[in-house]
């Protein structure tokens, strides 16, 4: 049975989650914290320490984007990355806006701020970098992202892609913070974020993870 390593609260470890549960693969969490926590051996399937990392068999791997490409190859169906090239570009391209720019402001000036600094590692929360992230710099992730959902329930084509698992980990991590995008502001990426969340997939998960972020 495959295994993931890496923390539940993770946005990175969540995308790597479901893809499998999308996939219905069965699967272990061993849990793992990067940094100083991290085993001594850790860095022998995560060369740079980082989560997740990913055994399956005698093959490891690290890198969510990595671990959701291999698992793809492996267990095609049902497919998360499309068929048509630029619809997989794009795919592409929205986990990566998700995994390099929105997770910049969602996760570091405001979930770790709010959840992680002050509950796990005593220290205090920057007011002033939360409230500058959400008044100044979410608004233009949320922008972007309502300009590119159109009338169906996914970023790309019309089915659920590694876009879509990308983008919906990261308003995880703000919904335990207590943020998500006004609908009166951003409609579509309410409805969007709002129907991703009730995906069996992600409903999941979110399930066990909320309890230990309750505000």
């Amino acid at each position: 049975m495959p295994t993931v390593y890496g923390a539940n609260a993770s946005p990175f470890v969540r995308k790597v989650r479901v893809a499998l549960i999308e996939k219905n693969i069965p699967y272990e969490l061993e849990s793992i914290f990067p940094g100083p926590m991290a085993p001594p051996d850790f860095r022998k399937i995560s060369p740079l320490g980082k989560i997740p990392a990913y055994r399956d068999g005698d093959r490891t791997l690290s890198d969510s984007s990595v671990i959701c490409a291999y698992i793809e190859r492996t267990h095609p169906t049902p497919a998360l990355y499309p068929s048509d090239p630029y619809d997989y570009a794009r795919a592409l391209w929205f986990e990566e806006y998700a995994d390099g720019g929105l997770v910049t402001v969602a996760g570091a000036k405001i979930f770790f701020q709010l959840i992680v600094a002050p509950r796990f590692m005593g220290r205090e929360t920057d007011h002033e970098m939360v409230r500058k992230a959400i008044d100044e710099e979410l608004p233009v992730f949320f922008d972007y992202l309502e300009s590119q959902l159109g009338g169906g329930d996914f970023l790309v084509g019309k089915a659920f892609s590694i876009g879509d698992i990308g983008v919906v980990s990261q308003f995880v991590n703000l919904s335990h913070a207590g943020v998500s995008p006004d609908a009166a502001r951003w409609p579509k990426l309410a409805a969007y974020v709002a129907k991703g969340f009730a995906r069996p997939s992600f409903k999941a998960l979110i399930e066990e993870e909320a309890p230990q972020f309750r505000m």
